[in-house]
């Protein structure tokens, strides 16, 4: 049960979240599978599945690999594309009461435009009619940049300020950009989203790892590399989230291996405004409905009004 005496809540760029647990987009689909096993509603919000302009197969071979604490995979950005999921996918998110991020990817300057435009499209015409089912784009710029040489946009500051600037401009939803783990210089990449216009910041991106099948004598992947997630990776997220805090004035979604409360609190009082869950949803199919009433609880024993009295102090 809810303890309505405890303030959870947290806003960015207008968008209100009822606490700040929000699903990691490649995690929770676009929450249908999940709702059958609990109320997604109760969730501060959904970020979905990575879309590209144009539908995906993903990667073929092995997707995913247990590692020790935490997750390689290889999926590809597997998407229906972004028609295709507002045509389909929309209809079930105007029926949820949280969050709805859509989280989009490209692999050229021109697609990551199109994409966004066509959701703003689609948004302005909702809002005619009364309704909404989108209420913030998540940009992830750790696709690669196929006209150079496959370099993921979000290494270099120049490459993802392009990108970042021709995204604003092309909506007017709140904008978030996901950031990599593997920038030159990830405060500096935050700082630049800031001036480019972007409401928020969320951080980080699975960090590249590997894994070798020694009895075969090859990676376990096609493509070699993989993303590592889950609690492997907690301390240098945490560490990223707390310098990114310092340097923007504009909210950060922190995430990285976050499988119960404390790690939520950690996050907050590292600077976040707000987290993201990601492989504890394959680890907990309830990893929602579990970590709200968590939460709650922790902040009950610990005296804890607010999150807003524990936000940044460290």
């Amino acid at each position: 049960m809810i303890n309505t005496t405890i303030d959870t809540t947290a806003t960015i760029a207008g968008v209100s979240f009822k606490n700040p647990i929000v699903m990691a987009s490649g995690t929770f689909g676009f929450g249908r599978e999940y709702g059958r096993l609990y109320d997604v509603s109760l969730l501060g919000g959904i970020s979905g599945k990575g879309l590209t302009l144009h539908a995906k197969a993903g990667n073929p071979g092995i997707r995913v690999y247990e590692t020790p604490s935490g997750m390689l995979n290889s999926v590809g950005l597997e998407n229906p594309g972004v028609e295709a999921f507002l045509a389909k996918e929309l209809p079930y998110w105007e029926t949820l009461d949280t969050a709805r991020i859509v989280n989009l990817g490209g692999n050229t300057l021109a697609d990551y435009v199109l994409g966004a435009e066509l959701i703003q499209r689609d948004a302005d015409a909702r809002i005619l009619a009364g309704t909404q089912a989108v209420d913030m784009i998540e940009l992830n710029i750790s696709c690669p940049n196929v006209k150079e040489g496959g370099i993921a946009f979000g290494v270099k500051t120049p490459a993802a300020q392009e990108v970042v600037r021709a995204v604003r401009a092309a909506t007017s939803l709140p904008l978030a950009v996901k950031l990599s783990p593997n920038a030159e210089d990830i405060a500096e990449m935050a700082v630049m989203c800031e001036a480019e216009g972007a409401d928020a910041v969320s951080l980080i991106n699975t960090i590249s790892g590997m894994k070798i099948d020694v009895r075969r004598r090859r990676s376990v992947f096609n493509n070699l590399y993989a993303g590592l997630s889950g609690p492997a990776v907690k301390p240098v997220a945490l560490r990223m989230v707390h310098q990114v805090a310092r340097r923007v004035t504009i909210p950060v979604i922190g995430m990285g291996g976050i499988t119960s409360a404390t790690d939520i609190i950690e996050f907050i009082m590292a600077g976040a405004t707000v987290i993201q869950v990601g492989t504890y949803n394959f680890m907990n199919l309830r990893a929602g409905s579990t970590l709200v009433e968590e939460l709650q609880q922790f902040m009950k024993e610990e005296n804890i009004s607010s999150l807003d009295e524990i936000r940044g102090i460290v």
